[in-house]
């Protein structure tokens, strides 16, 4: 049976963390709100990439940026050899990028010492359709990361069995998503604020842009914007990006959104 945390379900896979932690410390990779919102007690913050998974829209949030009656939409990343067989409208520009098969993200290290409470943490912030997976995080080049061997990493991926998963192929269209996108909001705030956020804080990891799928409903939810209302929205997640990512680990908890 699966512990509780802080009265929620913890994955009761994540459970085996230590396993692939020796030390006791953890490794966590961020592909999501993880990026911007990282986790607290870190003392390391390393820029790169995991391999063999692409990174969608494909993940329905009935807490953070929707409701339960009016879902809204958060990245998952899937496994590239499944995804292939899903019929994606922007596989063509997918297998035309330089960085195929990689999603980009943050990865973060937490100290032994605080390793238990932030895996905690996590399962109560990931805790609406997301499992736990291990797999290898490639540092980027540029990071100051003590070693460029790839490092072992906990994730939280919304695997396509997960309830919230958008099975219907017409949900995961681009048109249908960016619809979705423009009207959600949930506990955490605006589903647009989500998508603008990922998409600077992708910016600040020194790639210059967002991936395909996410500059393509970056494009779509500005046509469907009230005019200046998405440079303004876009103007303002830049400055949060900044702002959360100054902010010293030690408070992320004291922040009122745990998303």
């Amino acid at each position: 049976m699966a512990a509780v945390s802080k009265g929620h379900l913890v994955h009761p896979e994540g459970r085996t963390w230590k396993e692939h932690f020796s030390k006791g410390d953890l490794w966590v990779f961020g592909y999501g709100s993880l990026i911007w919102k990282p986790p607290p007690h870190y003392d390391q913050r390393v820029p790169g990439y995991i391999d063999g998974f692409v990174r969608r829209f494909w993940q329905a949030s009935t807490d953070h940026r929707g409701t339960p009656e009016q879902p809204g939409r958060v990245v998952t990343v899937i496994d590239r050899e499944f995804w292939e067989t899903l019929g994606d409208p922007l596989a063509e520009l997918e297998s035309s990028s330089s960085s195929t098969g990689k999603v980009w993200g943050a990865a973060y290290h937490i100290p032994a010492s605080h390793a238990e409470e932030v895996h905690d943490y996590l399962d109560e912030r990931e805790i609406d359709g997301y499992s736990v997976r291990f797999t290898p995080f490639y540092p980027t080049r540029e990071s100051s990361s003590e070693s460029q061997e790839p490092i072992t990493c906990m994730v939280y991926i919304g695997q396509p069995s997960n309830p919230q998963f958008l099975r219907e192929p017409e949900r995961r269209a681009p048109e249908d998503v960016a619809q979705v996108i423009s009207a959600g909001h949930g506990q955490s705030g605006k589903n647009t604020e989500y998508l603008y956020l990922l998409e600077k804080a992708l910016q600040g990891l020194g790639l210059g842009t967002a991936d395909v799928h996410v500059t393509d409903l970056v494009k779509r939810v500005r046509a469907i914007e009230t005019a200046g209302l998405a440079d303004e929205e876009e103007w303002q997640a830049e400055r949060d990006v900044q702002a959360s990512l100054s902010r010293s680990p030690e408070k992320v908890l004291q922040r009122d959104n745990i998303e």
